[in-house]
């Protein structure tokens, strides 16, 4: 029983400390959103990946840049209407 709530704690540690981890009332859409954000940053933020992709892409990097970032504001679209 103590692993359990040890296991427990540690996952909600987790939680607060990596907003990417979700919780149980984290929306498919809040967890779709924050794996493209994280997804997108670390595209943007390794320029070896961005250099990967705008050449697969035959855009510059810039170019390529501008649009990851640009994608970051709403990845999956907007949100679903809140049920209440």
């Amino acid at each position: 029983m103590a692993d359990k709530l040890r296991t427990q704690q540690e996952l909600e540690r987790l939680q607060a400390k990596y907003i990417g981890t979700g919780h149980p009332d984290t929306s498919s859409w809040e967890w779709r959103t924050n794996i493209a954000r994280d997804t997108y940053s670390s595209i943007v933020g390794h320029p070896p990946q961005l250099a990967y992709i705008s050449l697969a892409q035959g855009e510059p990097s810039a170019k390529v840049r501008a649009q990851l970032l640009r994608k970051m504001v709403q990845p999956c679209g907007p949100p679903p209407p809140r049920e209440e």
